[in-house]
């Protein structure tokens, strides 16, 4: 990976920095670090520089938002935990990136109860991936990664 590889940031939402001890049956026993860390190589594969970031609060995963376009971020992929189904705020931020942002979830939100049924954040999105595990995240880098390589065209 060279110094002008394009930036992906992550974003963990509410609950997540919980992984591997909160409701394994449904989020799976891999640590956040753990997450962190197959990212962070799965990027440099890509020729990806993903920088990965966690916060509980509404307000500080929207400057991330803002943050990733202002520092010219090429992307973002996002998983705003119970935020999906509730922050317009959220959704808004989304949607003045000026950049693509793929929403994913460890588990499909279908297969559980009706509220989580809704995503107000995923409309913003270019896409949603959801219900893979550590993949849904995985398919989403695989993703951003072959639309900058169609949007940068050959070098």
């Amino acid at each position: 990976m060279t110094a002008s590889a394009p930036s992906v940031l992550v974003v963990h939402g509410p609950n997540l920095n919980a992984l591997g001890q909160r409701e394994p049956a449904i989020y799976g026993r891999q640590t956040l670090a753990d997450l962190d860390a197959s990212l962070v190589t799965l990027g440099r594969q890509l020729g990806l520089a993903v920088r990965c970031e966690q916060s509980n609060g509404e307000g500080a995963i929207i400057d991330l938002l803002y943050g990733a376009s202002h520092d010219g971020c090429a992307g973002v992929v996002i998983n705003p935990g119970g935020y999906t189904h509730t922050s317009v705020a959220i959704a808004d931020a989304l949607r003045g990136l000026g950049i693509p942002a793929i929403e994913v979830h460890l588990s499909n939100l279908y297969a559980r109860e009706p509220a989580r049924h809704v995503s107000l954040t995923g409309a913003a999105c270019a896409g949603v991936i959801m219900g893979l595990g550590a993949s849904s995240y995985h398919l989403a880098l695989h993703h951003l990664a072959a639309r900058l390589a169609a949007t940068s065209g050959p070098s």
